[in-house]
């Protein structure tokens, strides 16, 4: 059986619905906390798994022998550690088959604040001898083209990630490296560095919506305490735009270009452009 852990999630479903085109529903089990929130997939033949990350006694039944397991990360920043440690605590018991978990490029290299939880579950999951695959994600297009509002009303892209580029990918490509890890061979005990084909800057980022929205966009490059207060002015909680603005410090140093080629030759295609999210994002 393949499991996937926070199934309903935007990279959840995706992965489940990937899985579903190549392999019958019978061998696919989603781990939810909500089961009206999953019934569509209930609906389409896929086991429902009732569990919390955060209630480690749900966790008992979660996982069988043999099951390969992809254990998403959790959203909550600061309760990652101990919800992970849960998942696989429980995987060990059952005696998984596989355990895949979707960290953050550059595994134990990177070294921003957002990457903390990610290298602490890594280990724990190499601590638990099990054998793993760590899909060592990059950052999605959907980061940024999600918030395309404030963008095209400001007329600018605030940032302090200089000339700093990022390797972007959709998140679909993301999900497509899960599923060919869940249902391919010879992924066990390897660390896979997913990035997009081509990194681009903030600025490139700024012209492509301009050219793409015919509105003038600029790239403002500001100093760390500048954007923070952006950040928190526009609403976004202090502890959240912190991180934000440490992760843009990240890309300065080039941490997020990544370039390994991994991902395109999981999904055996080239990874999705980035003017094609964002010609997506401006028609919705």
């Amino acid at each position: 059986m393949i499991v996937v852990t926070g199934a309903t999630g935007q990279l959840g479903r995706l992965v489940i619905d990937g899985l579903l085109a190549q392999v019958p529903a019978d061998q696919v089990a989603a781990v939810v906390r909500n089961k009206e929130k999953a019934a569509d997939l209930a609906a389409r033949g896929v086991e429902l798994r009732i569990a919390d990350y955060s209630a480690p006694e749900t966790l008992a039944g979660a996982f069988a022998a043999g099951d390969r397991v992809l254990l998403i990360s959790g959203s909550e920043v600061g309760r990652r550690v101990p919800q992970h440690q849960a998942v696989i605590d429980a995987a060990k018991a059952a005696g998984v088959a596989q355990l895949a978990y979707t960290g953050i490029l550059g595994g134990p290299e990177a070294d921003f604040k957002l990457a903390a939880e990610h290298k602490v579950t890594e280990q724990a999951i190499l601590d638990s001898g099990l054998p793993y695959t760590f899909l060592r994600n990059g950052w999605y297009h959907e980061n940024y083209t999600a918030n395309l509002a404030p963008v095209l009303a400001h007329g600018a892209v605030v940032s302090n990630a200089g000339e700093g580029r990022i390797g972007s990918a959709s998140r679909a490509d993301y999900a497509a490296a899960a599923v060919a890890v869940l249902t391919g061979e010879g992924h066990e005990n390897k660390a896979y560095e997913l990035s997009g084909d081509v990194a681009w800057s903030l600025a490139e980022y700024a012209a492509e919506i301009a050219a793409q929205s015919g509105k003038e966009i600029s790239y403002a490059n500001v100093p760390a305490e500048q954007h923070l207060a952006v950040l928190t002015g526009a609403g976004v909680p202090a502890g959240f735009a912190e991180i934000l603005v440490d992760v843009d410090a990240g890309i300065a140093r080039g941490l997020l270009a990544g370039g390994s080629g991994d991902l395109a030759r999981l999904i055996g295609r080239p990874t999705t452009p980035l003017a094609s999210a964002v010609a997506v994002a401006l028609k919705s």
